[in-house]
């Protein structure tokens, strides 16, 4: 079956085309929806389809945090009366409402398809600090009935301890974590017996075979997911080995770079969402991430991963690292000629080092140590810093050295 033909009968499937309709008829008021409907000359009425939601232009990610600086907090896209449960800031800042509801991002999606239910105890390994990341997975591995240990990211002593006190049975986090918990377990001389996480959910950063061929020694079924904290779960993998299957709630298309037109074959794309629900409405909303489409052994419409990103923001430990961000932390020390940062990894693990250039006459040493709190404050980034006579032309104020072969 062609990608074309797998489109179509996914559209159908899913009644993608009425579902559509009922967005547009229910939210076309919201200001902020309104606003782009009119700038792109759209009749709203007319928009009855994914086809014809496709006329739409891109809401770039960027373009959002520029929204809510003008029209704040939420840049007039939340419907009036939408019970908002949860805040969140991402890096731009950029605010995520969560909305009321047992599920609102569907990640219960995976976890279910995982084998998660009543009876696991899952780790929740991803952050709750103004990122929305750990809250998500919490309201999945809940929806499947399943006991959540929120660890977030740290405590690795304390996290080991208790999935061997507790019986964790299930993780959802990062790869390269979970793969630093199985080494702490390992440290710690706990029992090996009551190492009973057998399921695991991992997402937020490149998964190569090299390292699921690892982590699978030790956990039995572990399968990635691919969301957004604007958009919530997006697809998943099910355990055929074929790319990722398209969740449920949500529109996913694969368009072409700046013309936002969608993508009907093999040809990578930016992937481009729309969240079926009035009450926020994000339509058309451009993650910056690359894929492309392919069709499963089963004949149905698979995402092929995330392949890399169009923007210029580069995402490190799971989170984003974005150039504007990065100037306006470092506007704010005095004494720095330039300045790069400079990510790697290390045995399945991200690094990141700050190099500043310091100006002449300035205490490099005092430079270093005033940096080091401003980045992890600024940016949620712990970073290596140190101070350099000169940086390497052409790179910016990121360098991505990271093989993930």
């Amino acid at each position: 079956m062609s990608v074309a033909a797998a489109l179509q009968d996914h559209v159908q499937a899913r009644d993608l085309d009425q579902a559509v309709a009922d967005l547009m008829s229910a939210a076309a008021t919201v200001p902020g929806l309104a606003r782009r409907l009119e700038q792109a000359g759209v009749d709203p009425t007319a928009i009855t389809s994914v086809a014809a939601l496709s006329e739409l232009p891109v809401l770039p990610k960027d373009s959002v945090v520029d929204l809510q600086r003008e029209d704040p907090p939420f840049g007039g896209m939340l419907a009036d009366g939408a019970d908002v449960v949860r805040v969140f800031q991402s890096p731009g800042p950029l605010y995520e409402p969560q909305l009321a509801g047992a599920d609102s991002w569907r990640w219960g999606q995976v976890f279910s398809a995982l084998g998660v239910g009543e009876g696991d105890t899952m780790l929740n390994a991803l952050g709750y600090h103004l990122s929305p990341a750990g809250a998500m997975m919490e309201a999945g591995g809940l929806a499947t009935g399943a006991r959540v240990l929120p660890g977030g990211i740290g405590n690795q002593d304390l996290q080991v301890q208790a999935i061997a006190d507790l019986g964790v049975t299930a993780y959802a986090g990062l790869p390269s974590y979970l793969k630093a918990l199985v080494e702490r377990f390992d440290e710690a001389g706990l029992p090996r017996e009551r190492w009973l996480l057998d399921k695991a959910m991992v997402t937020a950063e490149p998964f190569p075979d090299s390292l699921r061929e690892i982590l699978t020694e030790r956990v039995a079924t572990v399968r990635m997911a691919y969301g957004t904290g604007e958009t919530g779960l997006l697809a998943y993998e099910n355990g055929d080995g074929a790319g990722l299957v398209l969740a449920d709630g949500v529109l996913v298309q694969v368009c072409e770079i700046g013309t936002g037109v969608p993508i009907t074959d093999e040809t990578e794309g930016e992937v481009v969402v729309t969240v079926l629900r009035p009450d926020y409405p994000l339509v058309r909303f451009g993650t910056g991430d690359l894929s492309g489409w392919m069709v499963g052994p089963d004949g149905s419409l698979r995402l092929r991963g995330v392949l890399g990103r169009t923007g210029v923001a580069v995402k490190v430990k799971g989170m984003f690292l974005h150039p504007a961000q990065i100037a306006s932390v470092m506007a704010g020390v005095s004494g720095v000629a330039d300045y790069r940062f400079v990510v790697g990894r290390v045995d399945h693990v991200d690094t990141l080092r700050c190099e500043i250039v310091p100006e002449p006459g300035a205490d490099a040493d005092a430079l270093v140590t005033q940096v080091g709190p401003k980045v992890r404050d600024g940016l949620r980034f712990r970073a290596e810093v140190v101070a350099v006579s000169t940086l390497t032309t052409g790179n910016g104020p990121i360098l991505d050295t990271r093989d993930w072969d």
